[in-house]
């Protein structure tokens, strides 16, 4: 667990986890008629095993979806202050973008601006007929006008606190974390 500190506590667990992801994956079939239309865009890092984890349930479900990632790193509006990142590959499906569904996968939504950014750099790549978001746990405190379509957990926190999800296929086990900031 190394993004764990003395001091977290863990508000979801495994099952809480598996459960939410089920939980949105159904509730994205039942919003859309057309499973072939919708594109599941996982953004770098925490969204993208949760739409992989999506992607599996609704494939699993005989639903004819599309899976790709979506980098927001040389969108984002604070790179003059964190000018450090580390870009990951944008990956769109073959059939594109133009004319489909498109839901945006995140593990956290906090102020907004990471799904800006995702917004904008869909401007650059096609035109969906519509984007939703999907995210794992919103913890409130936007400082955009954005929400989410699909909500695992709302997850009311302080500013001085930080939600820490953990994922097995990047840190080796599933937990939300919440943890006051140092």
């Amino acid at each position: 667990m190394a993004h764990a500190t003395l001091g977290a506590k863990k508000v979801l667990s495994p099952d809480d986890i598996s459960r939410s992801l089920k939980r949105i994956s159904y509730e994205i079939l039942e919003r859309n008629q057309d499973a072939s239309e919708i594109v599941l865009l996982g953004i770098p890092t925490g969204g993208v095993p949760l739409a992989k984890r999506i992607y599996e349930v609704l494939k699993h479900e005989q639903a004819n979806v599309s899976l790709g990632i979506i980098d927001t790193t040389m969108y984002r509006d604070d790179l003059s202050r964190n000018p450090v990142r580390n870009p990951h590959p944008t990956s769109i499906p073959a059939g594109g973008l133009d004319s489909k569904t498109v839901v945006l996968v995140d593990d956290v939504l906090y102020s907004g601006r990471t799904i800006r950014a995702a917004l904008d750099a869909l401007v650059d790549i096609g035109r969906p007929a519509v984007v939703r978001l999907a995210v794992l746990v919103d913890r409130g405190h936007r400082e955009l006008p954005i929400r989410a379509d699909y909500v695992g957990k709302n997850l009311p926190s302080s500013k001085e606190e930080s939600i820490v999800v953990l994922t097995r296929e990047v840190d080796g086990e599933d937990a939300v974390l919440i943890e006051k900031d140092k």
